[in-house]
C-alpha cells in the first residue's frame, strides 16, 4: 500500500460518476472556496455529461465518443445500430432490479475503465490549462464519490478501474479516496445551512423564529440509486453520522424503466421485446426524448401537463412487427401514442413510494429528532417528488425545511471537494457490516463439531468492528504478530465480512472472505523480539491499512503488503 504526503497535495478534485450523468469538481488549496464544477463537454454546455459510451464495432476495442456526443441520434433505419452502451454503473449494484445487459464479449469493468480513461483525459487537460507545474501523480487528491449502497467489492472493483484508467499509477495509492455521495453531499448542505440557519448542536427547538438545526437528513437522488444519511452537527461544526446510511436502486431511470413498459404495453408485447433485441438504439432515442420533454419537467400539476405523442409515421419500420389487437388499435390512431398526465403519474408513484418508505426508516431509527430534510441530485430537482416528500413528512418535519439544496446537481461533486480538502470534518460515520479475522482458541465443549480440529482447537470469528457501530474515523484496530522464525518471508491476515451483527464462525451463512492480506517481511534486522504491527481503519469508507515492523529496541519501520 502507498501513502501520500499531505504537503504534496495542490489541487482536490471530486468525481461523481453517476449512473445516467457524470461531472467533476476541482479546487487548489491557497483557494479552497473556489471550487470550479466543469461545465463544458466537448460540444455541449452544463453541469454534467451523460454516463453513455459508444465503441467504434463490436469488437470494442476503441471508444468512438462519449458523453454527450455519444447519445443516440434519431433511428431512421430499421437496423439502425449505434452501439452505445449506458447504465452499466448499475452492474456493480448486485441488487439492482434494472434488466441490464451487455454483449457477451464485453465486460462491464472494461465498460467503466473506458469511460473513465475520456474522464481522465479530460480531467487532466482542465488542471494543467491552470496550472502548468502541477504533477498529477504527486500533487493531486482525486475524491470519487460513491453510492451508500456499494460494498466492499463494489469499491474494491471503482479502485480497480480508476487505476486502469490512469488516475494513479499505484492501485492503492492514497492520492485516491472516497467518500459516499450522500456524506458529500452532507459536507455541501452543512455550509449552506450555516449561511441559512443557526446551527446549535443537540438544539430543539426555534429561537426568535430562526430554527436550530441540530441534526439533518441528506436524500441523494440519482439516476440509478437513492441515497440516505443522518448527521449530527458538532460543535466545531463537524459530522456525525447518526445511522447506518441506506440506499436503494430506485432513481429516476427506473421512471425511464416504467415509460418503457407503457410503450411495451401499446406496441405489443412480441413487438417490444424483438425492438430491446435487435432496435436497443429505437428505445435509447425514445427515452431520451421522454426524459428531455416528460419527465424532467414533470410537476405533478394537471395544468402544467400537455399530452405528448409519439409518432410512429417516423419509424414506418415499426409497422411491420406490430400485430394483433394492438396494431388494430394503432392503426386506429393513425399510429400514433399518446402519453397523458395519469400515465406519467403512474411511473413516477411507485419509485417516489419507494423513496417515501426509505426516508420513513430513516426517521424511525433511534427516534432521534430531524431538523431538515436535503434533497441534492438530478432528481432531487423533481417538483413532484419535493411535493410528494412534503406532504408525507409535513407532520414529522416542517415543511419549510424539506427543501432542494442550492443547485442539487453539483451538491456531491463540489461537497467532494471541500471533503477532500478538510476530510476532518467527518468525525464519526456508522458502520454498514460487520468485519471480522479467523483466530484459533481452545475448543470449548458448546463449539459444533464441524468446527473443531483435531488437536484440540476450534477457529472462530473474532469481530474487528461491528454493524451498526459508531465509528471515529481516527479509530484503528491493531494486531500484533510475531514471526514464527528468523527465517519466515511473510504473515497472512484474512479477513471477513457480513451484513450480520453477530457471528461465531467464518463458515457461517452470509459470511464470506473479503480479502487476504500478506505482509512481506524482510529477514535482515530481525531478533527475537520483533513484531508485526498490523493497523486497520474501519472509520473510513473504504478500509484502510498500514503495517509496521518493531525491534527488541523499540525502532519502527513501515513493511510492505499486498491485498489479495
Amino acid at each position: 500500500m502507498s501513502s501520500s504526503k499531505d504537503d504534496d497535495i495542490r489541487v482536490v478534485v471530486a468525481i461523481d460518476f453517476g449512473t445516467t450523468y457524470s461531472g467533476y469538481a476541482f479546487a487548489h488549496k491557497s483557494d479552497p472556496k473556489n471550487i470550479i464544477v466543469q461545465d463544458k463537454w466537448m460540444d455541449s454546455i452544463g453541469y454534467k455529461t451523460p454516463t453513455i459510451i459508444k465503441y467504434q464495432d463490436d469488437t470494442f476495442t476503441t471508444v468512438k465518443s462519449w458523453g454527450y456526443s455519444a447519445m443516440v441520434k434519431k433511428p431512421r433505419k430499421k437496423n439502425s445500430s449505434q452501439l452505445n452502451m449506458e447504465l452499466f454503473k448499475l452492474l456493480l449494484l448486485n441488487s439492482s432490479s434494472m434488466e441490464l445487459s451487455l454483449p457477451d464479449n464485453l465486460d462491464y469493468k472494461k465498460v467503466i475503465t473506458d469511460y473513465l480513461k475520456k474522464l481522465c483525459e479530460m480531467i487532466k487537460k482542465s488542471l494543467s490549462n491552470r496550472w502548468k507545474d502541477l504533477h498529477f501523480y504527486t500533487n493531486v487528491l482525486t475524491v470519487f464519490t460513491i453510492p451508500a449502497e456499494f460494498d466492499d467489492d463494489a469499491i474494491q472493483t471503482m479502485r480497480e478501474c480508476a487505476f486502469d484508467a490512469r488516475f494513479t499509477i499505484e492501485k492503492f495509492s492514497r492520492n485516491l479516496i472516497f467518500t459516499t455521495e450522500p456524506e458529500a453531499a452532507a459536507v455541501y448542505c452543512l455550509d449552506s445551512l450555516k449561511a441559512t440557519y443557526k446551527l446549535k448542536p443537540g438544539g430543539k427547538v426555534s429561537n426568535q423564529q430562526r430554527i436550530m438545526i441540530e441534526s439533518f437528513m441528506v436524500v441523494d437522488c440519482g439516476g440509478g440509486t437513492v441515497d440516505l444519511s443522518r448527521h449530527e452537527i458538532l460543535t466545531n461544526n463537524g459530522l456525525s453520522e447518526l445511522t447506518e446510511r441506506t440506499g436503494e436502486s430506485c432513481g429516476s431511470s427506473f421512471i425511464d424503466k416504467k415509460f418503457v413498459e407503457f410503450l411495451g404495453n401499446k406496441l405489443g408485447k412480441n413487438a417490444i421485446e424483438l425492438i430491446k433485441k435487435n432496435h436497443k438504439s429505437f428505445i435509447q432515442y425514445m427515452v431520451q426524448e421522454f426524459c428531455r420533454r416528460v419527465k424532467i419537467p414533470f410537476t405533478g400539476r394537471k395544468l402544467d401537463f400537455k399530452d405528448y405523442k409519439i409518432e410512429l409515421d417516423d419509424y414506418p419500420w415499426i409497422k411491420d412487427i406490430i400485430e394483433g389487437e394492438e396494431k388494430r388499435s394503432l392503426r386506429n390512431n393513425d399510429w400514433s401514442i399518446t402519453v397523458r398526465f395519469n400515465d406519467v403519474k403512474k411511473m413516477f408513484d411507485p419509485i417516489i413510494n419507494e423513496i417515501i418508505d426509505l426516508i420513513r426508516d430513516q426517521l424511525e431509527k433511534d427516534h432521534a429528532k430531524c431538523s431538515a430534510i436535503m434533497f441534492v441530485g438530478g432528481f432531487g430537482e423533481s417538483k413532484y417528488l419535493l411535493y410528494k416528500i412534503r406532504r408525507e413528512f409535513r407532520n414529522v418535519v416542517p415543511i419549510s425545511m424539506i427543501n432542494e439544496a442550492p443547485k442539487p446537481i453539483v451538491a456531491v461533486v463540489k461537497g467532494g471537494v471541500q471533503f477532500g480538502l478538510q476530510n476532518e470534518i467527518v468525525v464519526n460515520r456508522v458502520l454498514k457490516r460487520t468485519y471480522g479475522t479467523d483466530i484459533v482458541r481452545r475448543s470449548l465443549p458448546n463449539d459444533p463439531a464441524t468446527q473443531r480440529l483435531p488437536n484440540g482447537y476450534t477457529i472462530i470469528f473474532e469481530t474487528l468492528a461491528r454493524r451498526g457501530n459508531q465509528v471515529s474515523t481516527n479509530e484503528k484496530v491493531t494486531r500484533y504478530y510475531k514471526p514464527s522464525s528468523l527465517t519466515q518471508s511473510n504473515i497472512s491476515f484474512d479477513m471477513y465480512v457480513t451484513n450480520r451483527h453477530n457471528v461465531k464462525f467464518c463458515d457461517e451463512p452470509g459470511v464470506k472472505l473479503l480479502r487476504n492480506w500478506e505482509i512481506e517481511s524482510e529477514i535482515d534486522g530481525y531478533d527475537d523480539d520483533t513484531t508485526i504491527i498490523f493497523i486497520l481503519n474501519f472509520g473510513t469508507v473504504e478500509i484502510l491499512a498500514t503495517a509496521e515492523r518493531k525491534n527488541g529496541k523499540g525502532k519502527r519501520d513501515h513493511v510492505t503488503f499486498k491485498c489479495e
